[in-house]
């Protein structure tokens, strides 16, 4: 089962974070020395995940605090969106630190946040699932969308980070209205 805990997000918003994990494949048989590995190794991969998303939830915790959580290179998946500078493809930490650079210019931090419905640990992957909401600084616009990332752990970093969200409903967002011509 999974729960929720309040949190706060990197604008100080309280938001709903995990505090429990679900297995999601069948786990080897109780007592093998696979199923106690497998074991340990989730409980590395929810460790890891859960400081991300402490440092992620922390507005003290900069770019680079949070990219230390990456391994040096990293494959990073998401749709490209040209209108939404930060979202876009990354494959080192270098990247990553980018990314949040990007989001934190071109949003408003106090306006945005991200809830956490679902947080499936399993061996070296996580899956979580929420909403996430932002303004984007430039047009004033929100934007509100589901989200699901996948991140693999190893050796104590994030070496794969897939997101699926609405890029077009961020990308209306961003772009500003039309603003017709005086006749």
């Amino acid at each position: 089962m999974t729960t929720k805990t309040n949190t706060a997000n990197r604008a100080g918003n309280t938001d709903t974070a995990p505090a429990a994990t679900t297995t999601t494949t069948p786990a080897p048989a109780v007592g093998s020395a696979s199923a106690v590995e497998r074991a340990a190794e989730t409980e590395r991969t929810r460790a890891v995940v859960t400081e991300y998303l402490r440092r992620v939830a922390d507005p003290e915790q900069g770019p680079e605090e949070i990219a230390a959580m990456y391994a040096e290179e990293v494959e990073w998946q998401i749709a490209p969106n040209p209108a939404v500078p930060w979202i876009r493809p990354r494959s080192t930490r270098a990247d990553v630190v980018g990314h949040w650079v990007e989001l934190a210019e071109h949003t408003v931090p106090e306006a945005g946040g991200a809830t956490i419905d679902a947080f499936l640990v399993d061996g070296a992957d996580a899956v979580l699932t929420g909403h996430l909401h932002g303004t984007v600084r430039a047009t004033g616009k929100t934007f509100h969308s589901p989200f699901a990332l996948r991140l693999t752990v190893a050796n104590g970093e994030i070496v794969r980070h897939h997101i699926y969200e609405d890029s077009l409903g961020i990308a209306a967002a961003c772009t500003p209205d039309q603003v017709e011509p005086a006749a």
